[in-house]
């Protein structure tokens, strides 16, 4: 590792580190990410899933190849009248322009005549714009000259796909702009520095601005395209683990500047010192990402590839290019506050070695009180958690889709804006119409069209979409229509849909968590040489999580109104947090291990407590904000993700590594390295 240190940081070959990084880096964006621009979040079940099997036999049925919009009427504070339904009706003649069949169905009137539904056939747009304009030219037409009073809303399969797809329209810049604005001023208050700040900045932001393309083709490779929501929690991610590599390294580079008089030879020893941690924790933030690929949904699968691409990219930028450019300039760079050589090293002074030493009196204590922090706000939100969110409540602000859809479940039977979708053999089709209204809680079937020998039927539930019991009535009816002989029956539709998301979400959640959890242990043996000090840091990490998740559901309740947990919050969430805390563990133990062999285990935790407390607190906070500005994108979905990964990532900054690890630690004393403990004995006792 000497001669590669060397290299990056030697005074003329330095320079060829920057040639080839900026011929590389120019080569990717000319080649550019191949992707067809933002999309929106898709369903990406699997083609097992019964609702997906719908899906494909419908696209085999005459006008498969079209989607449909529900214009919704109705009268503020009243019924329609004789004179609205007869405007409602001029709406259908001109509506006909834009149908894929040239003809618009005549209204249906709700039997309280508080709401008309228009449903409009329309051929089906994979551009979003296209589509963004259609729907405009749709509400236009469905507005202009109604009487007063009266207001249309579109809802239905097109209304939700233009309202989620206006969620994400310009969700890359705002999201980039708004990361790029909280990390510059957090690493101007962290450095207080006019200048040192832009070097970290502009190394990370060429990585964000590398990873998004390469990750674009990594995906595209394994057949997946990036939706909006994944770009945007790659680029906080980039921007939050790029920026906590870099204030690890830049503050060992100026804890080495003190005791070095030449520069470069202070990078190389920094790097040496700080680059195992880095690249530990990297690997496992990394490697942890990469379970995802064994996720049945292909949201996850994208969410894993893309996010350990900008980890791996987000790392060698930290570890190649961000010492190549720092070398280049003089210890000025840290003006006002510049490490001079012979100066005191700050693992003797300051307030962390002050809570370290207090930590050392009361290990006992101090490991009581912490865990009783973790345990009581775990015990908070745990218990009474909810999971599952209606398509009509991932929203922070109401689309124009969801108040449509409130109005037709108000007038109309409450499944009538999503029937489920049934596909049968033609010749069981009143067989399986007979046994579908004998299953509670279904109001209607009607039969549509048939093609190849199949059949389609739609089926409308007396239950609101999404709701619990929408969910039962569906496993009802599909435990009914699968005993109907030869019918070869398969039930569809949004409410289908939603049931086999949260299957597979489930199933990918049972799956990937332990996976997860055996990977990062395996990481920290490697990295640690041990098995106590990886078990209890683990430990600590999930109890951070379950803290973290109980916190923020007495939030979500308390002030932001949030009925539920969105269905791939849990698996996102523990999935960050424990790869990203663990990231500040590793970075105080190896500090910690690295301190043992010349002053033992108590001294040596104290010593690295008081070396990395700054810098990991400061990472910690940076991360945190950067998460939490998720929260600027309208979707409750992302907004829960920042605000539990903000929460934990500041209980394993503040609690977990600063009070509870360094207790821990001096509880177990040389056990805490067991099997290793008689290697940091040996060495010490060569020293005496």
């Amino acid at each position: 590792m000497r001669h590669i240190t060397n290299f990056i940081v030697g005074r003329r070959t330095s320079w060829m580190v920057l040639t080839a990084v900026a011929l590389t880096a120019g080569a990717v964006f000319a080649l550019g990410s191949g992707g067809e621009g933002s999309t929106s979040p898709g369903v990406g079940l699997p083609a097992s899933a019964e609702s997906a099997r719908v899906a494909g036999l419908q696209d085999t049925l005459p006008g498969a190849d079209g989607t449909s919009a529900l214009l919704v009427f109705s009268r503020d504070g009243g019924a329609l009248s004789t004179s609205d339904i007869a405007a409602i009706m001029g709406r259908t003649t001109r509506l006909a322009d834009l149908s894929a069949s040239g003809t618009v169905p005549p209204p249906t009137v709700s039997g309280d005549k508080t709401a008309a539904v228009v449903i409009v056939p329309l051929d089906e747009l994979t551009d979003v714009a296209e589509q963004a304009d259609r729907a405009a030219q749709l509400r236009s037409i469905a507005n202009e000259d109604l009487p007063k009073g009266v207001t249309a809303l579109l809802t239905g399969p097109e209304g939700f796909a233009v309202d989620v797809a206006a969620v994400f329209k310009g969700a890359d810049f705002t999201l980039l702009l708004t990361t790029v604005i909280v990390v510059a001023l957090l690493l101007l208050v962290t450095y207080r520095s006019p200048w040192l700040w832009l070097v970290p900045l502009a190394v990370v932001g060429l990585a964000d601005g590398l990873a998004s393309i390469v990750a674009t083709r990594v995906a595209a490779m394994a057949g997946i395209a990036l939706d909006a929501s994944v770009t945007g929690i790659l680029s906080v991610l980039v921007f939050g683990a790029g920026t906590n590599y870099a204030l690890l390294l830049i503050a060992r580079y100026r804890d080495e500047l003190r005791t070095h008089q030449d520069r470069r030879e202070a990078m190389a020893v920094a790097l040496r010192g700080a680059g195992p941690a880095i690249i530990a924790s990297g690997s496992c933030v990394a490697l942890s990402l990469l379970t995802l690929l064994f996720a049945s949904l292909e949201g996850n699968r994208a969410l894993g590839i893309a996010c350990a691409t900008g980890i791996v990219i987000a790392m060698l930028f930290a570890l190649v290019l961000l010492p190549a450019v720092l070398v280049l300039f003089g210890r000025g760079l840290f003006w006002p506050y510049v490490p001079r050589f012979g100066t005191e090293p700050s693992a003797e002074k300051g307030v962390w070695n002050r809570v370290g030493l207090l930590v050392a009196k009361r290990p006992v204590v101090v490991a009581i009180i912490g865990a009783l922090l973790l345990g009581g706000l775990a015990a908070s939100g745990v218990p009474q958690i909810r999971i599952g969110l209606a398509q009509s409540e991932k929203f922070t602000s109401v689309p124009e889709a969801v108040r449509g859809q409130d109005v037709l479940a108000a007038a109309f039977s409450a499944g009538s804006g999503s029937p489920a979708i049934v596909i049968a053999n033609s010749p069981s089709v009143d067989a399986v119409v007979a046994a579908a209204k004998d299953v509670p809680g279904i109001d209607s079937v009607r039969v549509g069209s048939s093609g190849g020998g199949i059949t389609q039927l739609g089926v409308t539930l007396d239950a609101a979409a999404e709701t619990s019991k929408a969910f039962k009535i569906i496993a009802d009816l599909r435990t009914t229509l699968h005993e109907v002989k030869g019918a070869d029956a398969l039930v569809g539709g949004l409410d289908a849909q939603t049931l086999d998301v949260n299957a597979a979400q489930t199933h990918d959640q049972d799956l990937i968590i332990p996976l997860i959890l055996g990977l990062v242990f395996l990481v920290l043996v490697l990295v640690l040489r041990a098995l106590v000090a990886p078990a209890l840091l683990l430990v600590t990490v999930v109890a951070s999580f379950f803290a973290s998740l109980g916190a923020s559901w007495v939030l979500f309740q308390s002030i932001f109104g949030f009925p539920a947990i969105d269905t791939n919050v849990v698996l996102f969430s523990f999935l960050f947090l424990v790869a990203l805390g663990v990231d500040y563990n590793i970075f105080l133990v190896t500090r910690a291990r690295e301190e043992a062999r010349e002053h033992g285990t108590r001294t040596g935790m104290v010593r690295a407590l008081s070396s990395t407390g700054g810098v990991i607190t400061s990472a910690g906070i940076l991360l945190a904000a950067v998460f939490a500005v998720l929260g600027v994108l309208p979707l409750i979905t992302l907004t829960q993700i920042g605000i539990i990964v903000c929460i934990g990532v500041l209980l394993d900054t503040l609690v977990v590594r600063t009070l509870i690890v360094p207790s821990l630690a001096f509880i177990a004393g040389d056990k805490f390295w067991f099997p290793n403990k008689s290697g940091i004995e040996r060495e010490l006792d060569g020293l005496h």
